[in-house]
């Protein structure tokens, strides 16, 4: 048994190192015509279209992905599909890469004299450079691989990471030239957590419906019900002008409790902590947690031009995913 487990780990720690220095070996790879390819796209009016077959497909609709994601247009053609129909896809001005280890299969040897024939650059990501997609393109993006990390060099391995990693420095290339920054990938990720970090404000989390709050003088029973009914924990303090004093959280009153103080006697005033933490309606929410988590708090008083509008909790935060 030991022995067996040696063994799977030994393989395990072998394709590790066969597919990073089959990455490694991509740097003799970033020449001049690799800026010619980013600036090709840079500069193109269209579209990236970017095909491919089998495996090579897949890092071909994750490249894709990616593209999309940091402001390169781009858009997946199945090599395949494109030769029954799909190369309508392809406009006047789009480039296109077309993905292929041997660069010499039957789909890709039907497709790039149609490509050609239309007049759109063509840049190969190929490991054979030899292969028939090289020579029939106008640039080669070499993603050459020695061997597979498979035992029997057959099953796709180092080269489509090779293929992947090759893509994602294109990308990165093209993120740079184009001054991509975190408020541009929020736009194009508003569902995930960096996009939510990036845009979404506390007056997108608070309900306008839900402001608690009681007055200096009110009862501690009635301050507790009140607390208990808005179920955020907490609720502000306010006068007569309603102009914020402090602010009660649940843990002022377990303190209370703790000290044994008679309560009937006791008002709101006298509990409340003054100063509370405040973040006005139009900040970031992801500011509000700051707040919360220097000060180990679970609620922000939210303010609106010096008018008390509501209370923003942790659990808001959470709920969104920005953390």
């Amino acid at each position: 048994m030991e022995n067996s487990q040696k063994k799977l780990t030994d393989l395990a720690i072998q394709v590790i190192d066969k597919e990073a220095q089959a990455v490694s070996n991509l740097k003799n790879y970033i020449d001049s015509e690799f800026v010619d390819i980013v600036n090709l796209i840079y500069h193109s009016k269209g579209r990236l279209i970017i095909t491919g077959i089998g495996k090579s497909a897949i890092i071909g609709q994750k490249m894709v992905a990616t593209l999309n994601s940091t402001g390169t247009p781009s858009i997946f053609m199945h090599a395949a599909d494109a030769i029954h129909g799909d190369l309508g896809i392809i406009q006047p001005d789009d480039v296109v890469i077309c993905i292929s280890k041997s660069g010499n299969t039957p789909e890709i040897k039907v497709l790039v004299p149609l490509i050609n024939r239309m007049g759109n650059k063509l840049v190969a990501m190929v490991s054979n450079v030899d292969s028939y997609l090289a020579k029939h393109s106008n640039y080669i993006l070499r993603a050459t691989v020695d061997a597979e990390a498979c035992p029997n060099n057959l099953a796709p391995t180092s080269s489509t990471t090779t293929q992947l990693v090759m893509g994602d420095a294109l990308a990165v290339c093209l993120l740079k030239m184009r001054g991509f920054t975190p408020e541009d990938f929020a736009k194009y990720h508003p569902g995930g957590s960096l996009g939510k970090r990036l845009y979404l404000k506390v007056s997108d989390l608070i309900d306008d419906k839900v402001r608690p709050c009681v007055s200096e003088n009110e009862t501690i029973p009635n301050t507790i019900f009140n607390i208990s009914q808005n179920r955020l924990g907490a609720t502000v303090v306010l006068d007569s002008a309603e102009k914020m004093l402090g602010i009660i959280t649940d843990g002022d009153v377990r303190r209370m409790v703790e000290k044994g103080i008679p309560f009937e006697s006791l008002r709101a005033k006298d509990i409340m902590s003054r100063n509370p933490k405040v973040i006005e309606l139009d900040e970031l929410a992801v500011n509000a947690f700051n707040i919360m988590e220097k000060n180990k708090i679970t609620s922000v008083v939210v303010m609106d031009g010096g008018k008390y509008v509501g209370l923003v909790h942790i659990h808001d935060i959470l709920r969104e995913g920005i953390v």
